[in-house]
């Protein structure tokens, strides 16, 4: 089973915009893939519901609630500094090396950049999407 990590980039455009973003996380939810998820990622993707799209408690809750349905809860131990631009995109790290996982998506251009981190590759939903099918 594939192995992967969605920042919260992923989860929040699957949600507002739906697209590529939506059919990885789909993917998890159909069980053709795995997905590991920490709660520093769940808590970015309810700040931002929240600070940018002005969503109710309520709103991100049922959100919240459904990504843990489809998604391994992991607790990372290692705290990794990769990342010095945007220290919160080292959440996204330290949960993909916890869930021993092959893959992080992610819409951001400093994971993007980085193309892969202790073997795990780093890949938009579309270049994920793509690598499922190739």
């Amino acid at each position: 089973m594939i192995k992967a990590v969605l920042d919260s980039n992923i989860y929040i455009s699957a949600i507002l915009f739906g697209g590529r973003a939506e059919e990885v996380k789909n993917l998890s939810r159909e069980g053709k893939i795995e997905v590991a998820v920490s709660e520093a990622i769940l808590t970015e993707v309810g700040d931002v519901l929240k600070r940018k799209f002005h969503w109710q408690d309520w709103q991100i809750s049922q959100v919240i609630d459904d990504i843990r349905e489809f998604s391994n809860l992991v607790f990372p131990e290692k705290t990794v500094s990769a990342i010095l631009e945007d220290e919160a995109d080292n959440r996204i790290l330290e949960c993909a090396l916890a869930g021993n996982v092959h893959f992080i998506v992610s819409g951001d251009n400093h994971l993007l950049a980085l193309k892969e981190y202790q073997g795990i590759k780093i890949l938009s939903p579309a270049g994920f999407l793509n690598r499922l099918t190739a």
